[in-house]
């Protein structure tokens, strides 16, 4: 009974201490600020949804996000970064390149790169098109900060641009990012 009484004193503790800092560290993504005139913009890619297929909510957000930041600054490019899903009848990359285009984006200033699954892949598959080792990365608010810690693991220096989260769905994304942060953490320990 005495080890019980110890996992209560001590592990509880702990394991708040642990959700306190998980959470400070995807709170703090969601503060950043892109710094002005950056060569190259890189969209992370969310589910899309239908037959043709649209922009998810999360996706449409990140694509919004991004649309000022490419208006303000005529000369980044930008790279859209997203392979397709079983249940996605098309590739990300061409539902936001087709997004993009809609909203006013000339397509000869966005490359394509559909055939990532994970943020790692995302970054990783991106990384030859990047014009310069500095990239504004878009990305949901409550993913930012593992986007850019995955990009810091690649060798890329990155600023962010969060996409503010409002969808119904953003408890799940934030519970998700608790477990997913860890383990992008101790998977190169």
């Amino acid at each position: 009974m005495k080890w019980i009484k110890k996992i209560f004193l001590f592990g509880i503790p702990l394991l708040l201490v642990i959700l306190i800092i998980i959470g400070s560290l995807i709170f703090s993504g969601t503060r950043k600020i892109p710094e002005k005139n950056i060569e190259t913009m890189l969209i992370l890619g969310a589910q899309v949804r239908g037959n043709p297929a649209v922009p998810s909510k999360v996706l449409q957000e990140r694509l919004d996000a991004s649309l000022p930041y490419l208006k303000e600054n005529p000369t980044t490019k930008v790279i859209v970064s997203g392979g397709q899903g079983p249940d996605e009848s098309d590739t990300e990359a061409n539902v936001m390149e087709q997004y993009l285009i809609a909203h006013g984006i000339d397509e000869k200033r966005i490359q394509k790169e559909d055939r990532s699954t994970r943020t790692e892949e995302n970054i990783a598959n991106s990384k030859k098109w990047l014009h310069s080792n500095h990239v504004v990365i878009v990305t949901s608010d409550f993913h930012m900060y593992r986007a850019l810690m995955l990009a810091k693991r690649a060798g890329i220096n990155a600023s962010g641009l969060p996409a503010k989260s409002t969808s119904s769905a953003t408890f799940k994304s934030y519970c998700r990012e608790f477990l997913a942060l860890p383990y992008g953490i101790l998977k190169d320990w």
